[in-house]
């Protein structure tokens, strides 16, 4: 084994350690992509790098003096292609939105992928400790913080049984939610009432009092709450 095959192992192991610290942090939350996810992005960057740094070797003869591959091409085009498996893990779920922060973390991996296959080892280090970091202890922030916990809330009502829209405000009030947005829906055949609502509210307890107060009317067919999440 010669020096240049240890040094794209060397590169290649690098990238496959921080996408992989990187995506154990997304695996520990449940998120869709994950530990292997990270991993792979992040040495498929490194390995696209390394074809170019390496060009020489699989162009052959006069070929290398007519044909050049830039890096940083092929960085932008890495960049490119990775955007598109970002947005993959993107979900929307009514008015919520899921998977930006996954979405976010696929993406800077992909550039520790880059930095990795150049060998720029100490701006990947930096990189690689602010996003945990950024992952971990800004989610901590986060909780200490006084933020609106927005919940996209959907109820169902048999259609002469159903509510009306100073009932559902009376109850969100009561259980401590504001309604931001409403919306009215009656089903093809005529036989359900539907609400379609984003609400808000400042305690995380209050999801768990309102879920209660929905189960136990007895007019409600069906309810869903989902809280927005990255």
């Amino acid at each position: 084994m010669n020096i240049e095959t240890v040094d794209i192992f060397i590169h290649l192991v690098v990238a496959m350690v921080a996408g992989g610290l990187i995506g154990l942090e997304r695996s520990y939350y449940g998120r869709p992509a994950g530990f292997r996810t990270h991993t792979l992005v992040c040495m498929a960057s490194s390995l696209l790098m390394l074809v170019t740094i390496y060009q020489r070797d699989w162009f052959t003869g006069a070929m290398i003096e007519t044909v050049r591959v830039d890096p940083t091409r092929m960085a932008q085009g890495i960049m490119t292609g990775i955007g598109f498996l970002g947005a993959g893990v993107i979900m929307k779920e009514g008015a919520s939105i899921r998977g930006l922060t996954t979405a976010a973390s696929i993406w800077i991996t992909a550039a520790i992928g880059i930095l990795a296959g150049v060998g720029f080892y100490s701006a990947l280090t930096v990189v690689t400790v602010l996003t945990l970091s950024t992952l971990t202890l800004y989610r901590l922030v986060e909780r200490q913080l006084p933020t609106l916990i927005y919940v996209h809330n959907f109820i169902r009502f048999h259609r002469d049984r159903a509510m009306t829209e100073e009932q559902i405000r009376t109850v969100m009030n009561e259980n401590g939610f504001d309604i931001s947005n409403m919306c009215y829906a009656v089903t093809n055949d005529r036989q359900f009432f539907e609400y379609d609502l984003v609400i808000k509210t400042r305690k995380e307890d209050n999801l768990k009092h309102l879920a209660r107060c929905l189960e136990t009317n007895e007019d409600i067919i069906e309810f869903k709450l989902c809280p927005s999440s990255d």
